[in-house]
């Protein structure tokens, strides 16, 4: 999938509606700008500013942003007047299955581990390394993943997250030894934790504003991911499993569990390999994704960025070409060029212009938000400003608190139902059929979200607040459980209130940072939220005993109330003013 050159200094046309247009022109905006007069450059910049809506200045003038911010609105403006077209329909998809990944290979893990641990003889002691394995892959994932969007761009990582993913994933079925299958694991965890901050990322970046709400909606993917995994594994696991008297034929003689009665488990991971591969294809072969133009721009590439406009204006067949021209972004750079420099209003001429082109394309760098630095400078930008800082730790400990909880719970929680005997008399249908009611109901919380994010009245934070309150609610309620339908019921409701409470968090999280670092912050966060999914069940142990636990539901209640707590203390209006 070969990236189209940038249309700098080209002479040719492209179409739309039938009509010829020029492409994207450099060569002459220098020329032009040189003939223009002070007077002449603050009036287009005017005229720039207003077509840029009050909603996203908010309570700011277009002369008192950035650079960069100038620039990224004017990319805005221009993807509204595109609309939800199918260039945006077919990046929301794809990167909303990503998200169906990031849930559907971690239910796939929860789901095939008894039955490894039966066929290889794993002792009880060491089954949860392979959670631990996936759950390592996953922290290493959105660090690593979610710093190279913002370094090496989008669309390197859109691709090879997914493609991480596929090639482990198909190996995970082959081998017959614990230690491997665990390092696979943790390699498949290294492609699937980069879904959620790249694609969350790379969705935002194209979406018109009014059709922001589908942010949310992207999360409506995890819980159709984890229901569409527990039907494959409640189709063939049960069929194609040792029966569950049968110990390993690496510890016992014949008649033993081996291999080649225990497939149930490998024909579901191989199936869910092959539908990652074909999303891998459909991402890298069928579908030609173009580099973000918010991500070049803070590269200060705005050629490549209004050529990308040009090329998803194609895609979508629209009757008129993108209207802003870098001549406009040239006239941004040489009044910012000319405040930075300290100089009186005057004719932009030859007078005033530096002595060699070098020096003046050097100078254009420079005052070019995100250009080219060292490779982790981008980074910089977070700790500038106080509320970024502020939002990130707040951020961090709402992230940390709500993976603390859910891992307390997705881990303790069948314990304690075993240990009281509720599931004595039930079989591994019913413990799979169980999965499926559980979570199916999660797809109308995603919903919710995606229509309070859009259309509600009510501001998301405080949604989140409630949300998050609720799920913790149902966490402590657990202790009342004294049957399976009870277990249902309130696995459900806990499970519902999460969802809604993620989907608006990791809806949030790219809003609220600007383009040159929403990409490493994303990362950042899922990583530490992973960082403490790995230490609750820890944690949790110490305080476990069998059915009598209620300190680690305790625990558990209260990393969501902490989340809650988190969330509450968010900046105000932290939206309107990172919209770039």
């Amino acid at each position: 999938m070969a990236e189209r050159e940038p249309l700098t200094g080209s002479t040719g046309s492209v179409q739309y509606g039938g009509t010829e247009r020029p492409r994207v022109r450099t060569t002459s905006s220098r020329r032009v700008l040189n003939r223009m007069t002070t007077q002449e450059i603050r009036v287009k910049i005017r005229k720039m500013a207003d077509l840029v809506s009050s909603e996203e200045l908010g309570d700011r003038d277009f002369t008192d942003l950035s650079l960069y911010e100038k620039k990224s609105l004017l990319i805005n403006r221009e993807l509204d007047q595109m609309g939800m077209g199918r260039y945006q329909w077919c990046v929301f998809t794809l990167c909303g299955l990503g998200y169906f990944l990031d849930l559907g290979w971690a239910q796939a893990f929860g789901l095939v581990g008894g039955a490894i641990q039966q066929e290889l003889g794993v002792p009880d002691s060491q089954i949860g390394a392979l959670s631990t394995a996936f759950n390592f892959g996953l922290c290493i994932g959105a660090f690593g993943w979610g710093l190279l969007v913002d370094i090496v761009g989008r669309r390197w990582c859109f691709n090879f997250t997914c493609l991480f993913s596929t090639v482990f994933g198909l190996c995970f079925a082959l081998p017959s030894n614990y230690a491997l299958t665990c390092l696979l694991a943790c390699l498949i965890g290294l492609g699937v934790g980069g879904n959620i901050p790249v694609d969350a990322t790379i969705t935002l970046e194209f979406l018109p504003t009014k059709n922001r709400y589908l942010l949310a909606a992207l999360s409506t993917f995890q819980p159709i991911g984890t229901v569409a995994v527990s039907l494959l594994a409640f189709a063939l696991i049960p069929k194609y499993s040792c029966d569950t008297s049968l110990k390993s034929c690496n510890i016992s003689e014949a008649p033993c569990c081996s291999r080649s009665n225990n497939m149930g488990w490998r024909y579901t991971i191989m199936i869910l390999g092959v539908f990652t591969l074909l999303i891998f294809f459909c991402r890298f072969a069928v579908f030609k994704f173009r580099e973000s133009p918010k991500y070049l721009l803070s590269k200060g590439h705005d050629a490549h960025a209004l050529d990308v406009l040009h090329s998803i204006s194609i895609f979508n067949k629209n009757e008129k070409p993108p209207t802003l021209t870098i001549q406009d972004l040239r006239t941004l750079d040489y009044a910012e060029e000319r405040r930075l420099r300290g100089l009186p209003p005057a004719q932009y001429g030859p007078a005033n212009e530096p002595a060699a082109s070098a020096n003046e394309d050097n100078l254009v760098k420079k005052v070019t938000i995100g250009g080219f630095q060292k490779t982790f400078g981008h980074l910089q930008g977070l700790f500038k400003q106080r509320i970024y800082v502020w939002l990130f730790v707040s951020l961090a400990i709402a992230y940390m608190a709500l993976f603390w909880s859910f891992a307390l719970a997705g881990y303790f929680l069948p314990l304690i139902l075993k240990a009281k005997g509720i599931d004595a008399d039930g079989s591994v249908e019913d413990t799979y059929r169980s999965y499926i009611w559980i979570y199916t109901p999660g797809v109308t919380a995603t919903l919710v979200a995606a229509w309070i994010t859009g259309f509600s009245k009510f501001g998301r934070r405080w949604i989140m607040v409630i949300s998050s309150a609720l799920m913790g609610a149902s966490l402590a309620l657990y202790q009342l459980v004294d049957s399976r339908s009870a277990n249902i019921g309130f696995n459900a409701m806990e499970y519902w209130f999460q969802s809604l409470y993620a989907a608006l968090l990791y809806a949030y999280t790219p809003e609220a940072f600007p383009a040159t670092f929403r990409g490493s912050t994303s990362g950042m966060l899922s990583t530490l939220g992973r960082i403490a999914s790995i230490i609750a069940p820890i944690v949790g142990g110490s305080v476990y005993h069998g059915s009598d636990s209620p300190g680690v539901l305790w625990l558990a209640a209260g990393g969501a109330w902490l989340s809650t707590l988190a969330i509450a203390f968010l900046p105000h209006n932290v939206n309107r003013k990172t919209n770039a």
